[in-house]
């Protein structure tokens, strides 16, 4: 794949960035981070040759620095609130990022739970973790939360919180999800720390919208089609540009909640150090790209994914209209339509032909390949097959795997799990292909080439199955369903 972004360039700045701003409020800094720390692909996508894991190791390279507090809302406990990426709630993925964390060794100080009214399920959370060791913090609801700044930076708003400990110079704010309270925790530290006579600041940490790139940068539309469901609008920081003269961009909800913010610090430290939402950000990604062209392709290609997802959810769920049609003014916006890949022609071609589901992928090469339904592999697995040949150089019509293998896996299915469809999923068609290299060196081949598809995209003429879609993704495969299904009927697994 084509590199438009420099990876350890973007780790050396971002270091330097954070370490000056620490030293610009003394020596104490407070750091929102949004977005994910470890796992960032929506950036290693629209921004290639950007590691999911940059962030973490920038932060690894001021280790001894950092000092990580995890925040997470009440009510979200309450909710049981799951993170759709995962599956997991957002209570689980607090104990799933402690121990990815301190694995990477990294000082994991606490958990802050906020938003705490007494609910159950949030007090149950806290004891359990309290028996694991974990010391936990509560911080309250606070009535006319951004707006009534002489409630909430006073005794009876910010006062009341429990003051978090911490030891280290960069304390990192992260949490399960948005709506954590990572920005009322920050400012509540700023708070306590300045009743204590200790000099602290606050800085965010967003790697979009990439404030010095234009409004209308595909990147940035990119971001804004991640979070159509959100209402996140990219706009001109109008703050940054009384104050400097300079054009920048930031998005709707930290323009909107700035002058609030600028008050809060105002009462909290004397006076605001930022005029505008931009100065407040740390985020030096857009120094870093060094093929524009390449991040302008690859994040259109991410606005049409996007667009394909959102149709998806919309026929599976019968919601989320709304966002859709504001990912299809994104896409206007950017002069993109959804036949931007030519996967896609190349699979509603095949369906076409066949009369059947089928799918395409397009190889690093930029070949396309496809995948049709068969008596014993599914579109996707034929479509993996098929992809796994292309980049190992083995020819099309050469069979792999042996009907002799598939054929017992298929009775199995059918005689004995009681499945109506003998299809082999692509796990399957895998494992099958795993048993093969045993005594076929081209499987092994095949096997040995699979990590050449991360970054290709997929399309096919239907929504595949959730375990397809879970084995394409697991192989770092972007993946686009036509917003149908296979058969007519009320339920679909």
């Amino acid at each position: 794949m084509e590199k438009g972004f420099d990876n350890e360039k973007y780790i050396t700045l971002q270091a330097e960035h954070i370490q000056n701003r620490i030293e610009q409020f003394g020596g104490k800094l407070y750091l929102e981070f949004g977005g994910k720390l470890f796992d960032d692909y929506h950036a290693s996508r629209v921004l290639p040759g950007f590691e999911p894991d940059s962030k973490i190791r920038m932060l690894q390279s001021m280790m001894d620095q950092v000092e990580i507090v995890i925040a997470i809302n009440a009510n979200d406990i309450e909710k049981s609130k799951v993170r759709g990426d995962l599956g997991i709630t957002y209570d689980e993925d607090v104990l799933r990022l402690m121990d990815i964390f301190r694995s990477m060794g990294f000082m994991v100080g606490s958990v802050v739970i906020t938003r705490y009214e007494n609910q159950p399920d949030a007090d149950a959370f806290r004891r359990r973790i309290t028996d694991m060791g974990i010391t936990s913090y509560l911080h309250y609801s606070i009535p006319g939360y951004p707006y009534d700044t002489d409630t909430i930076v006073s005794e009876e708003g910010f006062g009341k919180n429990e003051y978090i400990e911490t030891s280290r110079p960069l304390v990192v704010v992260t949490a399960p999800g948005p709506g954590s309270g990572k920005m009322a925790t920050c400012l509540s530290q700023l708070f306590h720390e300045f009743k204590r006579g200790v000099v602290a600041g606050y800085a965010k940490y967003e790697t979009f919208p990439i404030w010095n790139l234009p409004l209308n940068h595909p990147v940035n539309i990119a971001y804004e089609a991640a979070t159509a469901d959100l209402d996140d609008d990219n706009i001109i920081d109008p703050f940054h540009l009384e104050a400097y003269g300079e054009t920048t961009v930031n998005y709707n909800r930290d323009v909107e909640i700035f002058p609030v913010l600028r008050s809060m610090m105002e009462r909290i430290v004397g006076e605001s150090p930022y005029k505008s939402p931009t100065d407040m950000g740390v985020n030096m990604a857009g120094y870093a790209i060094v093929d524009d062209e390449v991040c302008r392709q690859a994040a259109n290609n991410e606005i049409v994914r996007r667009y394909f997802s959102a149709a998806v959810e919309v026929k599976r769920n019968g919601c989320g209209e709304r966002a859709l049609e504001k990912i299809e003014i994104l896409m206007n916006q950017a002069h993109i339509t959804t036949n931007l890949s030519p996967a896609r022609s190349a699979a509603l071609l095949k369906a076409e032909m066949t009369g059947k589901p089928a799918g395409a992928l397009v190889l690093p090469n930029g070949v396309v390949v496809t995948g049709k339904t068969g008596n014993l592999l599914g579109a996707a697995s034929a479509l993996l097959m098929n992809a796994l040949k292309g980049v190992s150089g083995v020819a099309d019509d050469v069979d792999v795997i042996s009907d002799n293998v598939l054929e017992p896996i298929c009775h199995l299915k059918t005689e004995h799990l009681h499945n109506t469809n003998p299809r082999l999923h692509s796990d399957e068609t895998l494992l099958a292909l795993s048993v093969s290299s045993v005594s076929n060196p081209l499987a092994e081949r095949l096997i040995d080439n699979a990590d050449k598809l991360r970054g290709c995209d997929a399309y096919f003429s239907v929504i595949i199955s959730a375990t397809d879609e879970k084995l394409y993704r697991t192989l770092g495969i972007n993946v686009c369903c036509e917003p149908k299904y296979e058969q007519h009927r009320f339920y679909h697994k």
